[in-house]
């Protein structure tokens, strides 16, 4: 492909840049072949001209096309070159918030300086088992790729963790094993993964410190091996250390520090066990002052050493140890502190009493004098003598660091070696995975041997890189079949050679440590005279004869050769080590730590071999003389074998790498430095890894991602069936020259810079596309705007020429208008005019009649008036006559009334006279009559005609006497009236008199009267006007109180109605969090139950082949464990116990830990359970408060209540009733005797009495009727030949008539004997019974009697109150005794229920059992011989004929074989077809009721035991089979429910019916294994969740991501060698047709197992959140899938889904809730994401997802096609701000393993017990219908 056809107008490139290393550019015109220079403009407007070299004549970089832009795979850019890949790592890094991307197999870590939310369990479980290329780059992908290729493939793993100092090695190290410790657990309870992480805060705080580019670098190189069993678990891990920097113990340059943990200690040193260690600030110590910087920011020190200290403990290291170590660490800084002063030139001295170096002796046991001694003076050996030398000050200063150094190096190798003790385990290992932090290529103003041997390693593992990158190119293009070339890298051989070969630079070192005169110049002279002229990657500085240079790999590095020997041998004074052996500390750990002293110098560089793996270790050689300095091992030498052995391991292990880079040297968050990335690039090996890759084909497509992206490019002629034949025919067309791609097997591979041409292509054709489209719309646009602006034109024209001639039509109108008015205003002028005239005229006429008519008025009036005159004079004349005629008349009337008066009276005082006179007279005749009287009755008895006479004497005496006394009232009458007349008249005239001068009075006070009356009126008027007012007034307050205060009410009612609302849904969501945590420690306890059941097994079969070993049957065990009442809790118990008798000599601190760990689970559990019992108490007080308020009653209870209400009151009614005629018959006679026998009170209580005896007699009658046919059952079982009963005498007596036999004749008369005692005492019985009645009877009547008294005092007390407070006081006391009397009649009436009920019970068992045995004997009684119509005399006692109770009968014997058929063997696809749903459940419950009927305890438990136990095993068997995990929760649940609905219990009856109400259970409450199996039944229900997880885990990224369902809308984008799961429908890929088929099957097999259609729902539920979660989880880790067809193609699978719960009639379970996230998160990536307006929009939306999803979300947004825009950093910084105050969780991703909390609501069967047939396939005919 031609230059020219590239670097057109408007083609992007690179070019170099002093400050930004490459600078974008645009060309202004095309490039021609043969130009010298390109005209360019940079992005900000600036034009330059950019020069050509004349040269090479190389063009610059190309730069990619923006849709290949922050890929995830460096690889799948077009262009691979250094600008690219730099461009891309910063746009990920800065813009979306991405430190991970790939290089091909490289990971690339940028350090962000920040704490990230992608470490978490959730999303460790979101890469878990998925494919490395599937998922956005992360350290946990490459984590999983390793542990599943050493899964896959058997194969040992490494992880080479590279970078320099402050990149992030270490925690991507430490984020790579706790991967490994989460994912693949532990294979023992001994928490290996824990111990492995716990060696992290260990290794950090001795071996990391601060330096000027990294808070926490690690100044080690370790390897950590993590073994893994061959279940893939892990079971322990291995350590080696590399190269410790010991220097740093004694100096830190500038803003650096020292090993964390003498800072750690110095903060500690307050506490008080470590107040012996005698520290102190770390400013006063000077081995932790030197860098002035003792504190690092956001660090505690005090807290980091309580984590340090915790994981000690947790590896092992005891109390005392610990203290030890610590006692060395504060050893060496008060060691530091030690002055050393000069005593001339050649010695020093320390002064007496060093209080440092007193406390130095005094912690490490040593002698003052010693130590002091040998810190300045040393010991000289020869042949003969030894001699004793002083040493300078200088030289002083030196040894004592150097013991300083040779301690700590000591202490490091004990805690590594220690570290791997804890770490090591006896299970044989499997398989590891390596993971190797090592320190990345350096390079310092002045480079010393620790820089020398960093590079040299990072030599050979670059080496080995480039040699794996190379090994892969050649393997993938042998497996796609294409011709290939050798490919020319950079191989660094020659480097490694001038360095580790024959008389190479190591080489040439250790001959000159082994020298007596040997110094650093004179090696450095060799140096000079062996490599300067023999190697061109060897040099030596102009201006010095101390250094050298190498040519590394990546740069080239200045050595300062000052120091190289003396590192290089290490050494320290012998004696001085010597004073350390003779410690006398309390604990040998100084002893421990120099065991393996040399005599002498020994170099202390770390050996490879302290980890305890005796294969890859480097011991010395014992079998050597020690003694001989020649066979010592420098540190050069130890560290090139371990350097060896390193590379051993990986080329024996399938590498993973991770390059980590340094963004910045500020530390500062977010910040991208282009100059030192691209210097880290350089040196980490990327580049060489980009430079491999671009050299041969580095792009690569599969067949069908290239068909679907490059399908525009096509012709519809050339699409032909074989896509493969179509891309080939399509490509030679596309690009001439053959040799810029390959076609392989399976891909297509193409050159550098051919995927963009290819785009560029597509580009053009799309833009001519959009170019045509937008042509074609504008055309029709400005075609549409013509014709409407055509129709306007003629419209306004129309509208015109309208307006115009109504304009014409308005002025005719106007003109005839006027004339009109012109024509009636001069008609009006002149009818106005002639008006007036007239109006003058009448005026006129009218004034002159009015004066002639008032003169003849006037005369009239005089005329009028003088005769009225005359009229009132005549008659005044007329009245004054006659009222003096009036006035005589009346006088004259009077004086003749007098007199008439006056001779009355003298009359009526005549016959007053004769009254009195009559009066004596008739008072003598009646003494005369009284006397008469006695005498007539004296002479009564002696004579009846005398008494006859007397008699009629009597009689007309009686007569008479009736006549003068009716004269004498007349003559009364009248003298009374007589005397009231002239009362009368007397007191009229004086009344007379007094009204006249009442009447004078009463005018005036009238008058008084009506002058006040009209004040008063007055004063009241106005009164009553301000009273209406105020009137008016309170009404209008009124009203607005009114309205005030239901306003208040109704915002109360609201507030109310708002809070309750909320406590309800508080409350809700506390029940469901104790329900979740309930349910999650259930199981909690099953996955113990199981791990301690493997475990049993894995020690049962471990001590099979052991001799004398014994071991239990388990179906004994088993069968023992079923007796007990909660068996699964006793059989983990026996379980222990056997497990202890049979590892008697094993371990048993792992047995013991769980039976604690079981302990406390199930205290814990059963406090859960009590805490969600009150939950729901309260749950359900609050729902009923709730519920109170809109209900009047609910439906069961009150009519329960009103039936009970109804009863009550009737048997009120009848007691008020009989308390009525008591009282009646009591007040009758309220006599002393009126309780005495042959009274009406007693005849009533008599009748009461005799009542209740004669029901007592009855019922006693019945008792002794069922208790004879019990005796005669009895006799019958014992006389198998006789069949009568002995209730009728005279069948008896025909029956002994035909006993032949003696011996019955005896027999019959001991059951006659036992009969008649049995009768006897039963009479007796009730003799006593009847006395005990009678007492009780007389008691009452006694009572009785006290009552009556009692009511009459009451009432005598009443009669002499007022008649008010004596009905008030009757009724008050009335009220008050009823009321006690019926709160005791309620509570005799609940007692005799619950007796009633008691009773009806047994009796009815009795009858049933006398039914059964008498059928029985009938049958087992009649032989062949006998007639079969023999009669048989039946009990007189009315009953129903025998029937099905709905029982099943089973023997002890057979419960195994009912368990093993119905639940161990039963296939659960025969039954869900062929038999009703939930027969297991029905029939295990009709055998529940059948020992429940027939008492027997043992049967109860034992079967529900047995049958939980079998379910369990069943589900452990075969609990990844989703139609058994169903049928065995539908059963469940089913038997559950039958369970409450034959309790017993009113609240589960209300939907029974009679006959269901027959079959509860009797004789046990079952409340208990009631809870029980509900646990169980949510044991079931998880263990489904978890099935139909692993079944749908598979299907939903394919299925709703990955699938494209609305074809033709997402486009393929390059993959890079990552390849990641094509999103085109293959053979065998999941659709969503495939979620939806499986979703159904789901729901069918649910409904066939008859599972409640509420717990259908919880489980929909949980199937949608699974599906949301997922989907949403991979969408935020999955950038390639954040695009805008990617929302659009989300969007519809999600309808899809809601209208399958549509169609199933589920809308209403709450599933398409928790799709809300899913749906938010696909509106996400389709809305406008420019304006302030569409953040807010955004904010407004997204409610369900969290402010780290949305973000994540706008940064993972990523255009497929160039016309699409990226979200701006400002828009997205704007969401977060807008954002800021949510209070919601960090948490990134949503919890996969989350579990709603499942709840079981009671559904009542309808089916009847008795009509359940059990069929034969179940093979369960040893059951019998009862």
């Amino acid at each position: 492909m031609a230059a020219s056809e590239l670097y057109t107008k408007r083609a992007r490139v690179w070019i170099p840049d002093a400050k930004e290393v490459w600078k974008s550019a645009e060309l202004n015109k095309d490039y021609k072949n043969g130009d010298t220079s390109l005209q360019l403009m940079l992005e900000d407007g600036t034009n330059i001209e950019h020069k050509l070299d004349p040269k090479t004549k190389n063009l610059p970089h190309l730069r990619n096309p923006d849709i290949l832009v922050g890929e995830n795979d460096l690889t799948a850019l077009s262009y691979l070159h250094e600008p690219a890949v730099l461009h891309n790592l910063k746009v990920r890094f800065m813009d979306s918030k991405l430190i991970y991307t790939y290089c091909g197999i490289v990971l690339v870590a940028i350090n962000p300086y920040e704490t990230l939310p992608i470490y978490g369990a959730d999303i460790i479980n979101a890469y878990s088992g998925q494919n490395m290329g599937d998922m956005d780059p992360h350290i946990f992908a490459v984590a999983e790729e390793a542990y599943k290729q050493m899964a896959r493939d058997e194969r040992n793993q490494s992880i080479i963790v590279s970078g320099e100092s402050g990149a992030g090695k270490t925690v991507s190290a430490k984020y790579a094993m706790r991967y490994f410790a989460t994912v693949s657990g532990s294979a023992s309870e001994a928490n290996v993964e824990e111990k492995v992480l716990a060696s992290n805060p260990i290794m950090e705080a001795i071996g990391n410190a601060k330096t000027t580019r990294n808070d926490n670098s690690s100044r080690f190189g370790k390897y950590i091996e993590i073994g893994f069993d061959n279940r893939f678990r892990i079971i322990g891990a291995n350590m080696r250390t590399y190269l410790l920097e010991k220097s740093r113990v004694v100096f830190q340059a500038d803003e650096e520090r020292n090993y964390h943990i003498f800072y750690q200690l110095c903060a500690s040193s307050h506490l008080p066990e470590f107040k012996t260690l005698k520290l102190s600030s770390a400013n006063d110590f000077l081995y932790t002052r030197q860098g002035r910087s003792p504190v690092i920011e956001g660090v505690d020190d005090t807290k980091e050493l309580c984590n340090t200290r915790d994981a000690f403990t947790l590896l092992g290291i005891n109390e005392s140890y610990q203290m030890g170590l610590f006692q060395v660490l504060a050893a060496i800084l008060h060691l530091g502190n030690v002055e050393i002063k000069d005593r001339d030139s050649d010695s020093s001295v320390i002064p007496a009493n060093n209080r440092h170096l007193t406390a130095f002796c005094e912690l490490v046991g040593v002698s003052y004098q010693d130590m002091s001694q040998w810190l300045c003076h040393r010991k000289l050996k020869t042949a003969t003598e030894t001699y004793i030398k002083t040493l300078p000050r200088l030289q002083a200063t030196n040894a004592r660091d150097a013991l300083s150094k040779h301690i700590y190096a000591k202490l490091f190798n004990w805690i590594v070696e220690h570290v791997n003790k804890a770490l090591i385990t006896s299970i044989k290992k499997h398989s590891f995975i390596g993971v190797l932090d090592i320190y990345g290529f350096e390079t310092f103003e002045i480079n010393s041997f620790e820089q020398f041997c960093i590079n040299y390693a990072n030599e050979k593992l670059q080496q080995q890189f480039n040699m794996h990158v190379f090994k892969l190119e050649q393997e993938e293009y042998m497996r796609e079949e294409i011709p290939w070339t050798l490919i020319d890298f950079y191989d660094n051989q020659p480097c490694i050679n001038l360095i580790e070969a024959k008389m190479g630079i190591l080489d040439l070192l250790d001959e000159e440590c082994k020298m007596p005169k040997g110094s650093d110049d004179s090696w450095a002279q060799k140096l000079y005279n062996t490599h300067l002229k023999t190697c061109t990657l060897f040099e030596k500085p102009r201006m010095s004869n101390r250094a050298f240079i190498i040519q590394h790999f990546a740069d080239k590095v200045e050595y300062q050769c000052e120091g190289f020997l003396e590192k290089n041998k290490d050494t320290v004074n012998e004696e001085q080590i010597n004073v350390l052996k003779a410690s006398k500390q309390k604990f040998d750990l100084l002893v421990e730590l120099f065991q393996d002293e040399e005599k002498a110098t020994s170099p202390t560089g770390q050996p490879p071999g302290t980890g305890g793996r005796t294969r890859l270790s480097v011991k010395p050689d014992k079998s050597r003389d020690k003694s001989s300095k020649e066979h010592k091992k420098t540190v050069g030498c130890q560290f090139r074998n371990s350097l060896q052995m390193l590379m051993e391991t990986l080329n024996a292990t399938t590498p993973h790498y991770v390059r980590c880079i340094k963004p910045n040297d500020f530390k500062t968050a977010f910040s991208f430095d282009p100059k030192r990335a691209v210097q880290q690039l350089r040196a980490c090996g990327v580049l060489e890894t980009i430079r491999i890759s671009a050299a041969g084909f580095p792009s690569r497509w599969t067949y069908q991602e290239f068909f679907s992206r490059y399908r525009v490019l096509m012709k519809q002629k050339d699409v032909l069936p074989d896509k493969k034949l179509t891309c080939r025919n399509v490509l030679e067309k596309l690009v001439q020259d053959q040799d810029k791609y390959q076609f392989g097997k399976t891909k297509i591979f193409f050159r550098a810079g051919q995927v963009a041409y290819l785009e560029k292509l597509r580009a053009d054709k799309l833009r001519a596309a959009c170019i045509r489209i937008q042509k074609t719309i504008r055309c029709w646009l400005v075609r549409k705007k013509y014709l409407r602006m055509r129709s306007a034109a003629i419209t306004i024209q129309r509208f015109t020429r309208g307006y115009q001639a109504r304009c014409l039509a308005k002025f005719m109108r106007r003109t005839q208008a006027a004339t009109i008015i012109q024509k009636y205003q001069r008609m009006y002028v002149e009818r106005k005019r002639y008006r007036q005239k007239q109006a003058a005229a009448l005026v006129m006429q009218t004034i002159l009649r009015a004066y002639m008519a008032r003169q003849k008025y006037q005369a009239l009036l005089r005329e009028h008036k003088a005769v009225i005159i005359q009229k009132r004079v005549r008659g005044w004349l007329a009245r004054c006559w006659y009222k003096r005629c009036l006035v005589s008349i009346v006088y004259l009337q009077c004086c003749i009334r007098r007199m008439r008066a006056r001779r009355e009276l003298k009359k009526l005082k005549i016959e007053a006279r004769s009254v009195e006179h009559f009066k004596k007279l008739n008072k003598g005749m009646e003494n005369k009559i009284m006397q008469l009287q006695r005498k007539i009755d004296e002479q009564t008895k002696d004579n009846r005609a005398i008494n006859e006479r007397l008699a009629g004497l009597e009689s007309s005496y009686t007569a008479e006497s009736e006549r003068l006394r009716s004269d004498l009232s007349r003559l009364r009458g009248v003298e009374e009236e007589a005397k009231n007349k002239t009362n009368q008249v007397a007191s009229l005239l004086e009344e007379l008199e007094r009204l006249r001068k009442e009447l004078s009075t009463t005018q005036k006070e009238k008058k008084t009267i009506e002058d006040w009356a009209q004040t008063y009126r007055n004063e009241m008027e106005k009164m009553v006007s301000e009273l209406k007012e105020e009137n008016g007034s309170l009404k209008q307050d009124k009203d607005n109180l009114n309205r005030l205060i239901q306003e208040q009410s109704q915002q109360m009612t609201e507030k109310m109605a708002r809070s309750i609302a909320q406590e309800t849904q508080q409350l809700e969501t506390d029940l469901n969090e104790e329900r979740s945590r309930y349910q999650n420690l259930l199981t909690e306890h099953l996955r113990l139950e199981e791990k301690y059941d493997d475990l049993k097994e894995v020690m049962a079969s471990s001590n099979v082949s052991k001799p004398g070993h014994r071991r239990t049957d388990s179906t004994h065990s088993s069968n023992e464990s079923e007796y007990t009442y909660n068996s699964e809790y006793a059989e983990l118990e026996e379980g222990s116990r056997a497990a202890e008798d049979v590892t008697r000599g094993m371990d048993t601190s792992l047995t013991l830990k769980l039976q604690k760990r079981l302990t406390e689970l199930e205290q814990e559990k059963q406090s859960l359970r009590n805490e969600l019992e009150n939950k729901e108490d309260q749950f359900q007080r609050a729902r009923a408060r709730d519920d109170a308020e809109f209900k009047k009653a609910r439906g069961a209870e009150l009519e329960y209540e009103s039936l009970k209400r109804q009863e009550l009151e009737s048997e009120n009614k009848k007691l008020k009733h009989n308390l009525a005629e008591m009282r009646q018959s009591l007040l009758g006679n309220a006599a002393a005797g009126a309780g005495a026998p042959g009274s009406p009170a007693y005849k009533v209580l008599l009748e009461q009495l005799n009542a209740s005896c004669e029901e007592l007699d009855v019922r006693k009658e019945e008792v002794l009727i069922l208790r004879s046919q019990l005796v005669s059952q009895k006799e019958a079982m014992h006389h198998k030949d006789e069949k009568e009963t002995m209730t009728e005498p005279s069948v008896y007596v025909g029956d002994v008539s035909k006993l032949k036999d003696a011996d019955e004749l005896k027999q019959a008369c001991i059951g006659l004997k036992d009969t008649n005692r049995l009768l006897e005492h039963q009479l007796q019985t009730q003799r006593r019974s009847y006395d005990n009645e009678v007492e009780a009877l007389r008691g009452e009547l006694q009572n009785v009697k006290e009552e009556n008294n009692r009511q009459q005092q009451l009432l005598a007390q009443n009669l002499q109150l007022p008649p008010e407070a004596r009905i008030e006081a009757s009724l008050q006391h009335e009220i008050t005794r009823l009321t006690n009397e019926n709160l005791d009649l309620m509570e005799q009436l609940e007692k005799q229920d619950r007796t009633i009920r008691k009773l009806k019970k047994q009796l009815k068992v009795y009858s049933k059992r006398i039914g059964e045995m008498g059928a029985g004997q009938t049958e087992g009684q009649t032989s062949p011989g006998q007639m079969v119509d023999e009669p048989i005399h039946p009990v007189n006692i009315p009953r129903r004929e025998k029937d099905f109770q709905g029982m099943l009968e089973y023997k002890k014997e057979d419960e195994l074989k009912l368990v093993k058929n119905l639940i161990l063997e039963l296939k659960p696809r025969g039954v869900a077809v062929n038999l009703i749903p939930g027969l297991p459940a029905y029939i295990l419950f009709m055998c529940l009721r059948h020992a429940d009927y027939v008492n027997d305890d043992q049967k109860v438990r034992t079967l529900l035991t047995s049958s939980i136990n079998s379910i369990k095993k069943i589900l452990k068997k075969r609990g990844d089979d989703f139609e058994t995990v169903s049928f065995w929760l539908a059963n469940t649940c089913r038997f559950l429910h039958c369970l409450k609905q034959y309790s017993g219990d009113e609240a589960f009856m209300k939907h029974n019916t009679p006959k269901q109400n027959e079959h509860t259970l009797s004789n046990f409450d079952l409340a208990e294994y009631r809870q029980v199996i509900s646990d169980l039944a949510i044991q079931i229900y998880q263990q489904l969740i978890k099935c139909m997880e692993n079944i749908l885990q598979p299907m939903i990224v394919s299925g709703m991501l990955e699938h494209e369902t609305i074809q033709g809308v997402s486009g393929v984008k390059p993959t890079g060698l990552r390849k990641r799961t094509s999103s085109i429908a293959d053979e065998g890929t999941y659709t969503l047709d495939s979620i939806l088929r499986q979703l159904s099957a789901f729901h069918s097999t649910m409904c066939q197992h008859g599972t409640d259609p509420e717990l259908i729902k919880q489980v929909v539920k949980q199937q949608f959140y699974i599906i949301g979660a997922v989907t949403l989880n991979n969408l935020l880790l999955r950038k390639d899938m954040c695009s805008w067809s990617k929302g659009m193609q989300i969007r519809y699978n999600v309808s899809q889904l809601e209208e399958w719960l549509r169609d199933k009639g589920l809308m209403t379970c709450g599933a398409k809730e928790t799709l809300e996230p899913l749906i938010q998160a696909a509106q996400l990536l389709q809305v406008k994401k420019k304006t302030d307006e569409d953040a807010e929009a955004i904010c407004s939306m997204c409610q369900a997802l969290t402010t780290a999803q949305i973000v994540k979300v706008l940064n993972l947004y990523t255009p497929v096609n160039e016309f699409e825009e990226r979200v701006s950093v400002a828009f997205i910084r704007t969401i977060q701000t807008r954002l800021r105050d949510r209070c919601e969780s960090p948490q990134l991703l949503m919890d996969t393993k989350m579990i709603y909390p499942v709840t079981f609501p009671f559904s009542p069967s309808s089916l009847a017990l008795e009509t359940i047939q059990i069929p034969s396939s179940l093979n369960l005919g040893f059951l019998t219908r009862v």
